[in-house]
């Protein structure tokens, strides 16, 4: 049994909206701090729409987001990232034409210079393939290793709250474990809170202490990632009839 925790990150009866359309009905959910959260479900469903609300655009229509007890709802995002909060993106969006080393100047741009060397020694040592590519333009690396770049990128920031929207999206098996691998060591051994958003549900719940599930920018269920991995309606709907 995990000890209770204090809640780190609170989002309350948020809704989003596109125009006119509705993204996000009312989501309700908690991460803690030292947690590693997961919030699954079908392309489409209003995930990533969650996670870039979280970080200020888009404003959120009604509904309160508290992170460490600050109402950042209204923030603009450069002043949430200043926080602590840091966010590897759907897709990686790294700087193509930057090289590695420019790409992690660019994620520790918000904090004090003098964490800069020892900053990058913990993520070389995280993603030893990237020591290897500092000075290589990211958008010549392979898509394993650009996903490495943007979530090393994101702890250069040294943030409380690291946000991962699809991580194993397009990656062989192989980088996929070595990616959900990293990210429990960052968890188990720096305590580093950690929401992640993924449509891969079988390695994130497994990963996961607790997990959600959004259908149609609602959250239908919650519960430890073990209870849901053997929710009959999760194995159905995410897990291919419990294959794996």
């Amino acid at each position: 049994m995990r000890a209770a925790a204090e809640t780190l990150l609170s989002v309350r009866g948020v809704e989003t909206y596109y125009g006119k359309i509705i993204a996000l009905r009312g989501v309700d959910l908690e991460v803690s701090r030292g947690e590693i959260v997961t919030m699954i479900g079908a392309n489409g469903a209003g995930k990533s729409t969650l996670m870039m609300t979280i970080c200020g655009d888009p404003k959120p229509r009604n509904g309160q987001i508290l992170y460490d007890g600050a109402d950042i709802t209204a923030m603009p995002t450069h002043e949430i990232m200043r926080l602590g909060i840091a966010q590897s993106p759907e897709g990686r969006r790294i700087f193509p034409r930057m090289t590695v080393m420019e790409n992690l100047q660019m994620g520790a741009s918000l904090v004090d210079p003098s964490y800069f060397e020892d900053d990058l020694k913990r993520v070389s040592e995280l993603f030893p393939r990237l020591k290897e590519r500092l000075h290589q333009r990211g958008g010549t690396l392979s898509g394993g290793e650009q996903q490495m770049l943007a979530i090393a990128r994101a702890l250069m920031g040294r943030p409380k709250l690291l946000l991962l929207d699809e991580p194993s999206l397009g990656l062989a098996p192989l980088i996929v474990k070595q990616i959900f691998e990293t990210i429990r060591e960052l968890n188990e051994n720096e305590g580093l809170t950690v929401f992640l958003v993924e449509q891969n549900a079988f390695h994130a719940l497994k990963l996961a202490h607790r997990g959600y599930v959004m259908v149609n920018g609602n959250i239908t269920m919650s519960g430890t990632g073990a209870e849901l991995l053997k929710r009959e309606e999760v194995r159905a709907a995410y897990l291919e009839g419990g294959r794996h």
